[in-house]
């Protein structure tokens, strides 16, 4: 589950126990059920025929769109995900539309000029744009053209639907990685910055520790084997109760994202949740809404492996300063990017978009 999907799964299970009736509609390359519950609300999933450019299309996907369209009072996207803009006219919607705009693209650029016509109508027609953050509405020309209705809605996150670590797995964690070492959680794309981060880590000490896996994976460990480091643990995919034992346990949250596609940074949000000092890279989004300069954390240049290697040696050698940056992250997370405050406001919006805007596809 990447970021934009524990998005959703928070609103939908939040939403439904504030009345709005939920469902999730994605795409699956699996064999799975057409529909099941997942936290109280149903997720139906089409069958995904092909990907282009990290977009999933599917051709079942249209018709079963369209039947739970027909019941809902609100439609509500995630973007970017071009196939649901060619769903969109297809089927003809007419109702009240909510669009999260998650991110520019940034990378297909050749793809983005076929793209564009179709973007623009899409996004003309939504009657409303949530921006995660007033960072990435300020420096987004996409956004800029359709401000007269952008309503701002950061991110949030329930502490509570996190699991607890058994003592045995926090032991467990503490005698593999020692009591103080730098964490990385995420999906690792070309856009996460953690080439940067191993370029960082040459001449140190301090362990860092990266969690996740993703399409570049072999390459950044290839990489690091050729520099010769051994302070940095590729952990790959764990299960959520050894990701919260690693948050909890972990020094510093490192967020060396380097591009405009990481538009908020959710494993970031949570790094300020388990109360931890944050590294991260100024690159005109979230990230830096989230990680406040100095308050928070520390914030470098991006592409920058010098300056993120300063930050994560500064952090290292001032441990009253990191306890006070992380005590200063989980009160703007408190504050600021709980799941309730996320979840109240789009019911907020749902409601003015419908009056009787009872079910939510």
């Amino acid at each position: 589950m990447g970021g934009i999907e524990q998005v959703i799964n928070q609103i939908a299970r939040a939403a439904n126990k504030m009345g709005v009736q939920t469902d999730v509609l994605s795409l699956t390359p699996e064999r799975a059920p057409r529909t099941t519950e997942i936290d109280g609300y149903l997720a139906h999933r089409a069958r995904l025929d092909f990907q282009i450019a990290s977009t999933g299309f599917s051709a079942s996907v249209f018709l079963r769109f369209a039947q739970l369209a027909k019941k809902a009072d609100v439609i509500h996207y995630h973007f970017p995900w071009p196939l649901m803009d060619m769903v969109h006219f297809a089927c003809r919607v007419k109702k009240p539309t909510v669009l999260t705009y998650h991110s520019d693209i940034i990378r297909q650029k050749h793809l983005l000029k076929l793209y564009r016509p179709l973007k623009w109508k899409f996004l003309a027609d939504v009657s409303c744009i949530v921006a995660t953050s007033p960072n990435y509405l300020a420096t987004s020309d996409v956004l800029a053209n359709h401000k007269h209705k952008v309503r701002v809605i950061p991110i949030g996150l329930d502490k509570e639907t996190y699991s607890s670590p058994s003592p045995n797995k926090l032991t467990y964690w503490r005698d593999r990685l020692g009591p103080k070492f730098f964490l990385f959680v995420g999906v690792i794309r070309y856009y996460k910055g953690l080439h940067i981060l191993i370029e960082a880590a040459q001449g140190s000490e301090f362990p860092i520790v990266i969690v996740g896996a993703g399409p570049i994976e072999a390459e950044l460990k290839a990489q690091a084997a050729q520099l010769g480091l051994r302070n940095i643990h590729f952990l790959g995919h764990l299960p959520d109760e050894d990701k919260v034992a690693l948050l909890t346990l972990c020094y510093c949250v490192l967020f060396p994202s380097h591009l405009r596609s990481e538009a908020f940074g959710i494993s970031l949000l949570e790094g300020a949740m388990y109360g931890k000092p944050m590294i991260s890279s100024e690159i005109g989004t979230g990230t830096t809404f989230i990680n406040i300069a100095d308050e928070t954390g520390l914030v470098v240049p991006p592409s920058d492996p010098l300056a993120l290697s300063q930050a994560m040696r500064y952090l290292w050698e001032h441990p009253e300063q990191a306890a006070d940056m992380g005590r200063r992250a989980e009160e703007r997370y408190w504050q600021h990017f709980t799941a309730d405050q996320m979840v109240s406001e789009y019911v907020k919006l749902y409601r003015e978009l419908s009056d009787d805007a009872l079910k939510v596809i």
